[in-house]
C-alpha cells in the first residue's frame, strides 16, 4: 500500500511539473501563491460601489491594520515580499485598485483623486477605523491625498518614492517622456519590457526565460489599458505640495538614491511641508525597492512604525499626567 502511494505521488508531481513547464502563467500563478503562503495572506473580494476589489489579508485581526498601495502598472503582488516581514505583528491589507490586478475595470477615470475616494470606500466597507497607511509611486500620490482627506484615520503614513511632486532635479523618466515623448512605463514590444526592467531597479529581479517571456506578453497585451490609465493621471494631475501641509500623520519617506522615475530630490520639496517627517534613502536602489530589497525596506518601516508608537504612547502618558496634576 505505502508503494502504491509513493508511486501516485510521483505520477502526480510529475504530472504538475509537466503542467507547471507548459503553462508559465500556471508556474507564476503557482510561486505567488507560494510567497503570499510565505506571508500568512489569503485572497479576498469585496464589492464596493458595484466595483470589486481583490485584496490579500494576513496577520491578527486583533493587531493594527497595515493597508498597502501598489504604483503605476502593478498590482497586490509587488508587496508579497515585503509583507512578509509585517503579518507577525500587524493585520495587513494589500489593495489591488480599481484598473489593476484582478479588481474590476470601471469606465470612469483613473486619475487620483478619483482612486483616493475608492479607497476611501474600501477601507469603509472593510470597517477599518485607523490604519498605518503605505503606498508606493502612484500609490503614494493616492495616500497621500487619502491622509491629507481622511486625517482622523491614519496613524501613520510611509510615502515610497512618490509621485505627485515637482522635483527640484528632474528624473530621467520625464526628461524621457518630455523631450521625445516616450513613455518607458509603457511596454509595446519585449525589448521595451526588459529596459522598463533596467528603468525600474539598479538590481533588476533574475526571472525564468519562460516566466520573463510570459511577464513581456502580459504587459505587452495590457499596454493600451495602461495607456489610458497613464493620460488620466497627466490630464487629471492634482498637485501634492498643497495637501502635505494638512497631513498630522507622522510620515516616512523612503527614496532609493538611484531613482530613475522619480528623483530622489521630492524629498526636498515634501520634508518642510510636513508637520512630523522621517527620511530614509537607500544607496544603490532603484524606484521600487520593497521589490529590490523587501527585507531591507521593511526593517526601515518597522523601525519607523516603533518610534511612531512609542512616540504615540509617550504623547498619552503626558496627556495623562498633565490631566492628573
Amino acid at each position: 500500500m505505502k508503494k502504491i502511494i509513493l508511486v501516485v505521488f510521483a505520477l502526480l508531481t510529475s504530472a504538475a511539473a509537466v503542467f507547471l513547464y507548459l503553462s508559465p502563467a500556471a508556474q507564476l500563478a503557482s510561486y505567488q501563491h507560494l510567497e503570499q503562503w510565505r506571508a500568512g495572506l489569503h485572497e479576498r473580494r469585496v464589492t464596493v460601489n458595484g466595483l470589486e476589489i481583490s485584496y490579500y489579508e494576513g496577520g491578527p485581526k486583533s493587531a493594527e491594520t497595515v493597508l498597502l498601495v501598489h504604483g503605476f502598472g502593478a498590482d497586490k503582488s509587488t508587496w508579497l515580499w515585503f509583507a512578509q516581514e509585517l503579518t507577525e505583528r500587524y493585520h495587513v491589507i494589500i489593495v489591488d485598485l480599481p484598473g489593476f490586478g484582478a479588481s474590476s475595470r470601471p469606465n470612469g477615470s483613473y486619475d487620483v483623486g478619483t482612486q483616493t475616494e475608492r479607497l476611501a470606500t474600501f477601507i469603509d466597507a472593510l470597517a477599518i477605523r485607523r490604519l498605518h497607511l503605505v503606498g508606493h509611486s502612484m500609490g503614494g500620490h493616492i495616500a497621500a491625498l487619502y491622509a491629507a482627506r481622511y486625517p482622523q484615520q491614519v496613524s501613520s503614513l510611509a510615502l515610497m518614492a512618490n509621485a505627485g511632486i515637482s522635483a527640484p532635479k528632474r528624473s530621467a523618466f520625464f526628461e524621457r517622456l518630455e523631450v521625445q515623448g516616450d513613455n518607458p512605463l509603457l511596454v509595446e514590444s519585449t525589448p521595451q519590457f526588459d529596459q522598463l526592467l533596467d528603468w525600474l531597479f539598479v538590481a533588476p529581479p533574475q526571472l525564468p526565460e519562460r516566466i520573463h517571456q510570459y511577464l513581456a506578453q502580459r504587459a505587452i497585451g495590457d499596454s493600451a489599458h495602461q495607456r489610458q490609465v497613464f493620460d488620466h493621471l497627466q490630464q487629471r494631475y492634482l498637485p501634492l505640495e498643497p495637501e502635505l501641509p494638512r497631513i498630522s500623520a507622522p510620515t516616512l519617506l523612503l527614496w532609493g538614491d538611484q531613482d530613475r522615475i522619480l528623483d530622489v530630490s521630492s524629498i526636498e520639496v515634501m520634508k518642510p511641508l510636513l508637520a512630523k517627517s522621517s527620511v530614509v534613502i537607500m544607496k544603490g536602489c532603484g524606484h521600487a525597492p520593497m521589490i529590490e530589497r523587501p527585507e531591507e525596506t521593511a526593517t526601515h518601516f518597522l523601525t519607523f512604525i516603533d518610534e511612531v508608537t512609542l512616540g504615540t504612547n509617550q504623547e498619552a502618558i503626558e496627556r495623562k499626567a498633565t490631566s492628573v496634576n
